[in-house]
């Protein structure tokens, strides 16, 4: 196919209004019936038809792309060029990452044929030798100390018949004791890559959506101006809906397979809460799939949720909100096949949901977002796409510093920010308040946690786990809680985390009135509970709580 043919459909594809559906149907059609010349021609196609499968005109268009898309795989010339597109994310393609625990595990019981040990990564069968004999029995750790069998002959003659070798180790590392903190540590200390072979159903880029999301056809021009960010915050969304767990799960997959298909890794999707999806319509086909942690893993004082950005049910970027009561520092990707479309306007309705979901009215942005070790945040000018929006630090030096680079930009149109510069901007925080009058800064949750710690070194007298059974009932006693009889497995493994908390961090607790230590109980109680959208709400509405555990 003539290239011109292939630039013709990527000027195409973002262009909306009269006559482009005829247009892209048109190449649509040169593009069925012929093959690409290169495999960076045949990405390129690729990554086309993604995006008009997010955005498409009208039925036609959007049923073509998908005939497209489902035949992908079976291109010849993919066949021809498929070890070129390794890591690619491109449906009939493998994929090679070093997968965290959780993945690895995931991928191994999903695919189990398809996932195997890179053998040939450095480093790694010195790292296995060391593990296997903590994996086996006694009896199996000391015949394979007295055979000295290479590593990867060990871990063979481990398999049960059939078992690849990525899912023995990892079936060998679930049944370690311990939680999965523990099993975290250990595999991932052995850093093991691996290779998804391409299957029916492994994640790929090319096929994945959630079809029962919101969807509309793109009839107008992109929304690609600088929107009004505190009165988009302040438009409420259509509607919004807590998915059911079978749902719930679907979504779950499809973000874990959005993370593997471009190397990358979300701990709020890999242990994901399919009984905690929350699926928000924004109207135009834009939804946000709001996904929440599985109690083992939820951080002590702030709440976790992963998100997808979904655009007609195709994952188009994601991130992460770390909530501390009304405030929340929040983490905004777009994938690179969908940069430069609405970015702006779909991290404004991103904070709009934020507030109207979960209740959240101060923003901040972490340096990594902004450039700060991130060479791609650097690379797209992140720091300035956020500053235009309104936010702003807090301190002084990055302030001012922005205030020059602003006045030379003004002084001169072309002028632009070098890397060194974006990398000092991108030291300090970001911060937006939908309301002025309510500032909020950084929760000192790290200062609390080293306070805690002392405290507990300090009185340990025995045992550490004296210490910290003596802080539960303590905390029991300072709040009036007479038992835990009435509490689930998780709400009671969220009391013992917290009891550190009331007993040493949380100032004059012992005087609060009955009203406020209920509402201290019902909070951490909460923290356990099938949701953390009631603990975020409780911590937000408690009287005393951040003030007497934030005090400086």
């Amino acid at each position: 196919m003539p290239r011109s043919t292939l630039a013709s459909l990527e000027h195409e594809k973002d262009a909306f209004g009269a006559g482009s559906a005829a247009r892209k149907l048109a190449l649509l059609a040169r593009v069925a019936r012929k093959r690409m010349r290169t495999p960076d021609d045949l990405a390129r196609l690729h990554e086309v038809l993604c995006f008009m499968r997010a955005y498409a005109d009208d039925a036609r268009v959007l049923a073509r792309v998908e005939r497209l898309l489902l035949q992908f795989a079976r291109r010849p010339e993919l066949r021809r060029h498929r070890d070129v597109l390794t890591d690619s994310g491109i449906a009939g393609t493998a994929i090679r990452y070093r997968f965290y625990w959780a993945t690895a595990y995931w991928l191994a019981l999903r695919w189990p044929a398809k996932l195997q040990i890179e053998r040939s990564e450095s480093g790694i069968a010195e790292a296995l030798a060391d593990a296997l004999p903590l994996l086996v029995s006694r009896a199996e750790s000391v015949s394979l100390g007295e055979s000295e069998l290479p590593a990867f002959a060990a871990l063979d003659r481990l398999r049960a018949r059939g078992e690849s070798d990525a899912l023995c180790l990892t079936r060998l590392i679930d049944a370690m004791p311990g939680d999965t903190y523990t099993r975290e540590a250990f595999h991932d200390r052995i850093e093991p890559t691996y290779e998804l072979g391409p299957g029916q159903g492994t994640p790929s880029r090319t096929l994945a959506k959630h079809a029962p999301a919101p969807s509309a056809f793109q009839a107008t021009p992109l929304a690609r101006g600088r929107p009004d960010l505190r009165r988009e915050i302040g438009r409420p969304y259509r509607s919004q809906r807590k998915l059911p767990p079978r749902e719930g799960m679907r979504l779950i997959e499809l973000a874990r397979g959005a993370m593997v298909t471009r190397a990358r890794d979300l701990d709020a999707f890999s242990y994901g809460n399919a009984e905690d999806v929350l699926m928000i319509d924004d109207g135009g086909g834009l939804g946000f799939a709001f996904i929440g942690v599985v109690p083992e893993r939820r951080a002590l004082i702030i709440a976790t949720w992963g998100y997808l950005i979904l655009r007609n049910g195709v994952p188009i970027g994601y991130g992460d909100v770390l909530a501390t009561g009304r405030s929340a520092a929040v983490a905004f990707n777009i994938f690179e096949t969908f940069r430069g479309a609405e970015a702006g306007r779909n991290f404004a309705r991103l904070l709009a949901a934020l507030r109207n979901a979960l209740g959240i009215e101060s923003f901040r942005l972490h340096p990594y977002q902004l450039g700060r070790d991130n060479d791609e945040a650097i690379a797209s000018g992140a720091w300035w796409f956020y500053f235009k929006l309104g936010f702003r630090p807090h301190r002084a030096d990055a302030l001012g510093l922005a205030r020059r680079e602003t006045a030379r930009m003004a002084a001169d149109p072309a002028f632009r920010s070098s890397a060194a510069t974006l990398r000092r901007l991108a030291a300090a925080h970001l911060f937006f308040d939908f309301d002025r009058n309510h500032r909020h800064g950084l929760a000192p949750v790290a200062r609390v946690s080293f306070a805690v710690s002392g405290a507990l070194a300090a009185r340990t007298r025995g045992s550490r786990s004296d210490a910290l059974h003596a802080s539960v009932r303590e905390a029991q006693r300072i709040t009036g809680l007479r038992s835990l009889r009435d509490f689930s497995a998780d709400e009671r493994e969220a009391w013992r985390r917290w009891s550190p908390l009331v007993t040493y961090a949380i100032k004059g607790a012992s005087r609060w009135s009955p009203a406020d230590k209920r509402a201290l109980i019902d909070t951490i109680r909460a923290k356990g509970g099938a949701s953390e959208l009631d603990y975020i709400r409780r911590f937000a509405a408690h009287p005393r709580l951040a003030l007497a555990l934030f005090e400086k």
